[in-house]
């Protein structure tokens, strides 16, 4: 995606154009361009020097962003949701305000959807609850089912500016995971996962909100369909491993928010003994 944004800005804008503006708090990947991307010092210290062509604004923030953009401006990247930045999850307007913003400023919109995609926010993909299409999306995770796979989407006009010969990898288009992917869609589509998705969110939702009114530990419950992030007063990682050895598999982010992914098809009996989990392990602590 960073390869593709930049090759088309070199077209389209000029040989100065190659700069990607990220955020604070964002997550990319793990390879050394989309680790230069993260905006987290603490997941790039030892790998310096980074790959230059960056910038970071805050999250959630259009104005700060439009202040940014420039002439060596190729291209917005962020994440609908921010995922293992705290789940954090934007005021309404923020994408389509990307939007407008790039259309504007001809430059294109990235929509990092890889813990957001497939479904996990209640829509196909995130961005579709603001309408807001992006000129690039990556996918990767929820997308192969299980099996490892990643994905670039990108609309014709922009695709186009990779010719025969300027992008290639090993494992792309592999015959097996590809075949995975089509039969996830299918089982999204034809299982009705979505509606399940959002349903099985809005009952997690309502289930946390009534245990922070019981728990003084937590300070803030916040997602979208099924991935929510519970924020702590305290340090995360004592809750999650408790929870964990209780049997219930959750993770902790930004430190002291526990994040919860269930899969798409978990039900509501699942979702209360999830939730009766992490009650006794925060009532224990807060003994």
């Amino acid at each position: 995606a960073i390869k593709l944004a930049r090759k088309w800005a070199k077209q389209h804008r000029g040989e100065q154009a190659y700069e990607i503006l990220a955020t604070d708090g964002s997550f990319h990947g793990r390879t050394l361009a989309a680790l230069s991307a993260t905006g987290q010092t603490k997941l790039q210290k030892g790998f310096e020097p980074l790959v230059p062509g960056f910038r970071h604004v805050p999250y959630d923030d259009l104005e700060a962003m439009a202040g940014a953009i420039g002439p060596k401006t190729a291209a917005i990247l962020v994440e609908p949701l921010q995922g293992e930045g705290g789940v954090r999850v934007p005021h309404p307007g923020y994408l389509a305000g990307l939007r407008r913003l790039c259309t504007e400023q001809n430059i294109l919109l990235i929509l990092d959807e890889v813990q957001t995609g497939m479904g996990r926010t209640g829509r196909l993909f995130a961005y579709e609850h603001e309408s807001a299409a992006p000129d690039i999306m990556t996918l990767a995770k929820g997308l192969g089912g299980g099996l490892p796979i990643g994905a670039m989407l990108a609309t014709r006009p922009v695709a186009e500016v990779f010719t025969p010969g300027s992008h290639a990898s090993t494992f792309g288009g592999n015959p097996l995971v590809c075949a995975a992917a089509l039969a996830t869609l299918e089982v999204i589509r034809q299982e009705g996962l979505l509606t399940l998705c959002h349903e099985m969110g809005d009952y997690l939702m309502g289930k946390l909100q009534v245990l922070r009114s019981r728990r003084s530990a937590i300070a803030d419950v916040r997602g979208k369909g099924l991935l929510v992030g519970i924020e702590l007063l305290t340090a995360g990682r004592p809750i999650m491993e408790a929870c964990q050895a209780a049997g219930l598999l959750i993770n902790v982010t930004a430190e002291r928010v526990l994040r919860l992914v269930p899969p798409l098809i978990v039900t509501r009996h699942d979702i209360d003994e999830a939730v009766a989990v992490i009650d006794r392990v925060l009532s224990a602590a807060e003994a």
